[in-house]
């Protein structure tokens, strides 16, 4: 289920807007110029690989390459079986920026973004049928969970500009974690 928290940066035990609504979310969201979409699902068996999910979105992905500039689009495919889990979700656990837009989209599974955006805290669950896309420079974090279960289409401009660009701040500790907020 998809889902936007805001929090006062200086107080994450109270949320100031709780919705579940999505043209809600996107309206926020939009105000800070990040961009919240829902797409309608493909029908697509559990074990697809990359390039039947490219190929079942790929009208969707061309809109986003013509609009945004971008050239690659791949796929992540996280599970809990994934040797690498805890590392992954540990390294963007971290508040950070990156020098082109991070752009998701949930073909299945979930996972949470945290924007930190002036002076509050921009919790969004996302799940299958969620696109989320932070734009450049945007502080933010991303909880994936302890097990971890999504598949996501990935778009870049350039690899090497969504390298993580830690900001330094321990902000993300303060916040709740994908298990109190998913439950």
């Amino acid at each position: 289920m998809s889902f936007l928290h805001v929090y006062h940066e200086k107080n994450a035990e109270q949320p100031l807007l709780s919705t579940e609504d999505g043209k809600r979310i996107a309206e926020e969201l939009e105000a800070h110029g990040v961009r919240f979409e829902r797409w309608p699902l493909k029908a697509l068996p559990a074990d697809a690989e990359a390039t039947e999910i490219l190929g079942a979105y790929e009208q969707e992905v061309s809109r986003l390459k013509q609009e945004g500039g971008f050239v690659v689009a791949d796929i992540i495919h996280m599970t809990p079986q994934h040797p690498d889990k805890d590392a992954l979700r540990e390294k963007f656990l971290d508040e950070h920026r990156h020098s082109e837009d991070e752009v998701r989209f949930f073909v299945r599974g979930e996972g949470i973004f945290y924007l930190h955006l002036d002076n509050r805290v921009y919790a969004v669950g996302c799940s299958q049928g969620d696109l989320m896309s932070v734009p450049t420079g945007v502080a933010h974090w991303f909880d994936m969970g302890p097990s971890p279960d999504f598949t996501c289409i990935r778009l870049f401009i350039e690899k090497d500009g969504w390298v993580a660009k830690m900001t330094g701040d321990d902000i993300a500790a303060g916040f709740p974690r994908f298990e109190q907020l998913s439950a």
